[in-house]
């Protein structure tokens, strides 16, 4: 071969690696732009989903229950602001109805709509019973009330038994004989 006849051999195998490199670099870019394409589809999918992350607020319910009658309050987790009272005497016309399940499911519901008004998700429940020289056993409405306040849809924490307790310090009423009747 002559010369002449080696270059042309060598011009023809450079352009034939060009038009490959070209192939495979129009490949190439047609790849990235359908990349890019779904990339953008699913930047767009993100950016509509709506962003629900909604912090939870929490309050505490202390729940006051005696053989006379039920008290549901409603504060803030500091205890410092009050967010909703009711008592069972509210909702029932009878004295001896007061402590019933029945006025502690409708106190609790009332004291729901109003938490729930002020945007309250979550309640940790405080149970009372009378305690000191009193009874320690909490009333009939307590098991009512906290069934009531779990149906409204809160989220319950945790729920504590806070009946005070006197360690020796104080003495029953009567006197030292007892009521005498």
């Amino acid at each position: 071969m002559s010369e002449t006849e080696a270059q042309e051999v060598i011009e023809a195998e450079k352009v034939e690696e060009v038009s490959q490199v070209e192939e495979t670099s129009t490949e190439a870019e047609t790849k990235t732009e359908a990349e890019t394409k779904t990339e953008a589809e699913t930047k767009t999918e993100v950016k509509s989903e709506p962003k629900t992350k909604v912090q939870d607020k929490w309050g505490i319910a202390h729940i006051y229950s005696s053989y006379n009658n039920t008290i549901i309050h409603i504060t803030d987790l500091t205890g410092g602001e009050t967010i909703a009272i009711s008592s069972g005497g509210h909702h029932v016309n009878a004295d001896r109805y007061e402590s019933s399940p029945f006025a502690a499911m409708k106190a609790a519901n009332v004291v729901v709509e109003a938490a729930k008004t002020k945007s309250f998700t979550g309640l940790h429940i405080r149970v009372r019973a009378v305690g000191g020289v009193g009874s320690r056993v909490p009333g009939p409405g307590a098991q009512a009330a906290i069934r009531a306040l779990a149906r409204g849809g809160f989220k319950i924490g945790k729920i504590d038994d806070v009946t005070p307790i006197p360690h020796d310090t104080t003495r029953k009423k009567g006197g030292k004989r007892g009521r005498r009747v």
